[in-house]
Parts: C-alpha cells; structure tokens; sequence
C-alpha cells in the first residue's frame, strides 16, 4: 500500500506511534561515539498489589524525579540547556502542605517541545491536593519523595528503592503516583513501583516512555503520548493535567493485573513530527553531532564529579 492509499484512508502517518526511546538512545549515543550500549532493565514477572480500600480512603504519595531548584548551579528554567551541576544523587522528601520550586534542567527532556515553565506538567503536588480536598483520594501523604537518576540499576534497587519503600511505610502510604521525565528517570520510578508493590503499596506510573517503562515491567502504567518532561500534562493546559490526574486515579483502581498500561486519548499536537526531534542523529550535521558529543562528555565528567562528591564513589560504574 502507498503513503497515498495511507492518506485516502485517513491513517496516521507511520511515524506517529509512540518514540522507541530504547532504540533512539541507543543510536544516540553511538552517533556520539560512546560504543557500548546501556543495558536496560528487564524483568518478566511483576509484583501486583491491589488497593486495599477504596481510593477515597486511601493515604497517596507522590514520587518525582524533578530536583529542588538550586540557585548556586546554573540555569534551570524555561529555555534551560541540560544542567548536570543541579542533578542530586540522594533521596529527599518534601512537605506536601506547601509548594516547592522543583526544575528538571538536570534531566534530558524535550527540549524542543517540552516547556519546562509549568511544574503542573510533571510534579502534580497541587492536582493532587486538590484531589484530596473533594475526596478523590482520602489524603495526600505528608511527605513527597525525589528520586535520583542513576544510571546504576543496582544503586536504584539496592539504596534508593528501599529507602523510599521504607519512608512510604512510616507514612502510612497505601498507593503511590510516580512521574518520571528523561529515559533513565522512568527506568528509575519503574524499579521503585516494582518494590513498593512487593512491598503491599499500590503503584501508577505517569509515564511519557512506554517502551521503556513496560520493558522494565511495572503493575500499571498510564502512557501519555507526549514530549518526555510532560507526563503529567499539557503546560499551560490546566484541563489536561487534571484530566491525566483522573485518568492516573482511575488505572490505580480498575487495573486488573500487573502490566496494565491505559493510554491517554488526548494528543500533543496535530502534527506528531515532534516525535522525530528528540536525540535522532538521522535530523543533526556531523558539526552539530560533535558539538553534541563535547556538551555531553563536559556533562558526563560533571555529573561524575558530584556523584562522587555526594556518595563518595561513582556509583554509575557499579551496574
């Protein structure tokens, strides 16, 4: 069949089915010049725990990869290039009584399309709150918890993972919204669902990766089909961040089995061609490719310098 035949039939065109970000990163990074791939994680089976009571009784948590603004670190707002100085590589937690300046210039979002402006879009402590005022959910925990991005699977699951299965458990948590941004963020919020569900604490994960997130293997999973850095919404757009919310809500309740992923009906854009910008060497000079490969190497060495400052080793050479 032709594009033409395609069009006359009124189908999508075939680019416009979710970005295979394992794929894309890959080729990233070897068009970079760093020539062993990353070897994401994989499971087969997966932790399933049903809400123990109804969601309108339930004490929900909220999980972030976004960092705490720090104004000693560089530019972290909108139009923000990717900043490893302001990435942490330590648990936190915050009061979810009050609002937070949290920024994700730390992680490799879309640039190009995401608009890092409008927290909403990826740290929905306000929807939430609001969530909990009606009496969608029965309460908001006290604490929200950020998680750091390590590259280091066994790092995740080793350090970080249990310390926030064990602070869930302090708080009387009963279900948690996880919402990761960049590839490794939603490997990372997908390996601490996984423990927080063996652990008797329901997940969903808001995710903008599926491939990545259904890879790992996850309980549930509401997929948007949007720029990574938006898995909470739309910005600007208060009526699709609180229609993902519900939709969030809704999965965490009705989900039958582990590996249950909904996708979100509502769309980024008329033209999907977005989804061919984000880390393709196909669209980018051999000029830009190198200047490219020099940002990300300056980054590499920086990040690597305040993991070690902040952990006392580098815990990405520990798979």
């Amino acid at each position: 069949m032709s594009a033409a035949d395609d069009n006359s039939l009124g189908f999508a065109p075939e680019f416009d089915r979710p970005v295979a970000y394992i794929q894309r990163t890959r080729a990233w990074y070897l068009a970079l010049g760093y020539d062993t791939p990353y070897v994401w994680a994989h499971y087969l089976d997966v932790p399933f725990a049903p809400l123990k009571k109804p969601l309108a009784q339930s004490r929900v948590a909220l999980l972030t990869t976004a960092a705490p603004y720090q104004p000693d670190k560089g530019e972290q707002g909108p139009g923000a290039p990717y900043n490893a100085a302001a990435k942490f590589y330590r648990v936190y937690d915050g009061d979810t009584a009050i609002d937070h300046d949290l920024r994700i210039a730390h992680v490799g979002i879309d640039r190009k399309h995401a608009d890092l402006g409008d927290s909403g879009c990826w740290f929905p402590l306000p929807a939430l709150r609001r969530a909990a005022a009606v009496g969608r959910i029965g309460e908001l925990a006290p604490r929200f918890f950020g998680a750091p991005t390590n590259r280091s699977q066994r790092h995740t699951l080793e350090v970080d993972a249990p310390e926030i299965v064990a602070a869930c458990r302090a708080d009387g948590v009963d279900a948690a919204l996880l919402v990761p941004n960049c590839p490794i963020c939603h490997q990372t919020l997908s390996l601490v669902a996984r423990e927080l569900e063996a652990a008797g604490i329901s997940t969903v994960v808001l995710g903008a990766a599926r491939d990545i997130v259904e890879y790992v293997g996850v309980p549930r999973l509401l997929f948007s089909d949007f720029p990574l850095g938006n898995a909470a919404g739309r910005p600007g757009d208060a009526a699709s961040q609180e229609a993902t919310l519900e939709l969030a809500l809704k999965v965490l309740e009705r989900a039958p089995a582990a590996r249950t992923t909904v996708q979100s009906p509502l769309r980024w854009a008329a033209d999907a061609s977005w989804k061919l910008d984000y880390s393709n060497p196909a669209r980018l000079s051999a000029e830009e490719l190198e200047r490219r490969r020099a940002e990300a190497e300056a980054a590499r060495v920086t990040a690597r310098e305040l993991r070690v400052a902040t952990l006392g080793r580098d815990v990405e050479s520990v798979r």
